[in-house]
């Protein structure tokens, strides 16, 4: 009897040491596809917000304590999102830095807001995220109408006068699409053809093949990477030299790796690439980032991971506090000109990004993304 009580007491003495242990961490939860089509961009999240980690509990952690990581995979897919982010909520996170993919994010907006949590999106771009209220979500990366206002200043620019919009579906694709369609109908641009494909196939030839019956100046594709790289291979396969533009969510590494040489002469728009962030943070951070993991960043939607984890650690010291309303109601109203990796950082009422981002890039003969001058 007397060896059971002190086994009894031996364990609620452990536990009350492992709760007292986890209460000393702040903890920051980090949501992203680290498996399914977009796992590159993950990963890169995953190692960017782990290194800024490590450096910021070098320097004291958060309010005086380390912060510790809590890692969520959503693997690109809604569904998935959502359990993902009911994980995190109880797990005792005080701020989530994710995720990549518009319609992602949305599955997990409501779950974060429900629990009081503080959400920092890094490659959500679509209109309606920031349209709902939502008081604790706010956004690293720009929103589409800005992105559809630069797709049509640029197909103005280089003179094309007949367009073709091919989108996914996708909360982001779709939204980008309708933007750049009204804006270039407004200036007079004539959009020949206006359609979806459907994502993740393997054989796009029907859909090119329609695409080239319209007879367009260029195409605009909306949509993401894997289905980009697919698109221009198959293209060059048929001989089809007309020139795509693609939205931001075609800037990825893999583009080039899956287009091979079809990807020269393919524009994109996009935030600055990580090689071209000037700011001495930025460079600085680039080195040891390079140096930790033998690479650079596999674009720059993970910088903006990066972004929002040094966002979320603002809000904690700013509020010096961890809970979740205090903390946004610094990002909101006390976060100004704050110095992010991409930049200078603050957040309108709707925890939209302000300030233009937005750049142009080409993809040269070697597969290098060159940024295009204004």
């Amino acid at each position: 009897m007397k060896k059971s009580l002190l086994a009894m007491v031996a364990a609620l003495s452990l536990g009350l040491g492992g709760g007292a242990q986890a209460a000393d961490t702040v903890k920051i939860g980090l949501m992203a596809p680290l498996t399914g089509s977009w796992a590159s961009e993950g990963q890169g999240m995953k190692k960017i917000v782990e290194l800024l980690a490590e450096q910021q509990n070098a320097k004291g952690g958060v309010l005086g304590k380390p912060i510790e990581v809590i890692v969520e995979d959503d693997g690109g897919d809604p569904r998935t999102a959502s359990l993902a982010a009911q994980r995190l909520t109880t797990k005792g996170v005080a701020a989530v830095v994710g995720t990549y993919g518009s319609s992602v994010t949305e599955a997990s907006q409501a779950i974060y807001d429900e629990a009081g949590i503080p959400q920092i999106a890094n490659g959500s771009t679509a209109i309606r995220l920031t349209e709902k209220g939502y008081q604790k979500f706010f956004r690293t990366a720009p929103r589409d109408d800005e992105q559809g206002r630069m797709a049509a200043q640029t197909i103005e620019k280089l003179g094309f006068k007949k367009v073709a919009i091919l989108h996914d579906s996708t909360s982001y694709a779709k939204g980008l699409a309708d933007e750049a369609n009204a804006l270039l109908k407004k200036k007079g641009v004539e959009v020949v053809f206006f359609d979806a494909l459907t994502p993740k196939e393997s054989d796009y030839t029907a859909i090119l093949t329609k695409l080239k019956g319209a007879n367009p100046d260029v195409v605009l594709f909306t949509g993401y990477y894997p289905e980009a790289g697919l698109l221009l291979k198959q293209k060059k396969g048929m001989n089809w030299n007309v020139p795509f533009i693609g939205g931001d969510a075609t800037n990825n590494a893999d583009l080039v790796k899956i287009a091979g040489k079809a990807a020269e002469g393919f524009y994109f728009l996009s935030p600055p690439q990580p090689q071209d962030l000037d700011t001495p943070d930025a460079k600085a951070f680039l080195a040891d980032y390079q140096k930790k993991y033998n690479e650079l960043p596999p674009s720059i939607w993970a910088v903006l991971a990066g972004d929002g984890f040094r966002v979320a650690v603002a809000g904690i010291e700013g509020a010096k506090s961890a809970d979740g309303a205090k903390s946004a109601g610094y990002l909101h109203k006390d976060l100004k000109n704050f110095p992010g990796l991409s930049g200078s950082i603050a957040f309108d009422a709707k925890g939209d990004r302000e300030g233009e981002v937005y750049r142009l890039y080409k993809v040269d003969a070697d597969g290098n993304f060159v940024m295009q001058k204004k």
